[in-house]
């Protein structure tokens, strides 16, 4: 595998994380992370401004290949789930933009992948991250940690070529012959 330099994102409405990786063969290399705190923006149209811009601006300066993004849980409230789903919007338009992927990864297989348990703790999930990335200082937020997991769950996908992230046209174009 040639050089290749990941974008996660663990979207959020008040907090966004963020964490670029470096893939090098079967090595890995935290090159930044971080958080957008939004918190103190009341206007819910400003915080997805907010939100383009830091992506345009960290797909300008490190030109990553893909963006690895946290999928949608199912919550009960309506509307933090429809703020959450244009904050979604948002990474994605800006990471299409720029005609670069995104891929999406369920909480759940991002804790399997860091940690090997799905039930895992944020905390566990930054100890594992902090031993196999030797980050020295502690995160301010979590949201940061979990961006980087992220990274790291696709990083682990593509080595292991799982089929989970690969779509049924490609399939069928990689095996024209088991349709019949």
């Amino acid at each position: 595998m040639a050089e290749k330099i990941v974008l996660g994102i663990d979207p959020g409405t008040r907090i966004l994380g963020y964490g670029l990786i470096k893939m090098v063969d079967q090595k890995l290399e935290l090159m930044q992370y971080g958080v957008l705190n939004l918190s103190k923006i009341k206007d819910h149209s400003l915080k997805l401004k907010k939100i383009y811009e830091l992506l345009s601006d960290l797909i300008l300066q490190f030109c990553p290949d893909e963006v690895a993004m946290e999928a949608p849980f199912y919550g009960k409230n309506v509307q933090s789930m429809l703020k959450l789903g244009r904050v979604q919007g948002v990474v994605m338009a800006a990471a299409l933009s720029k005609e670069i992927a995104v891929i999406e990864y369920a909480p759940k297989k991002v804790k399997q992948a860091v940690t090997g348990d799905g039930n895992a703790s944020k905390e566990q999930i930054a100890q594992m991250l902090k031993n196999l990335l030797q980050i020295k200082e502690k995160p301010e937020f979590f949201d940061a940690t979990d961006a980087v997991g992220v990274a790291v769950c696709h990083f682990y996908q593509q080595h292991r070529g799982s089929r989970q992230t690969k779509s049924w046209k490609n399939f069928i174009n990689e095996n024209p012959n088991r349709l019949m």
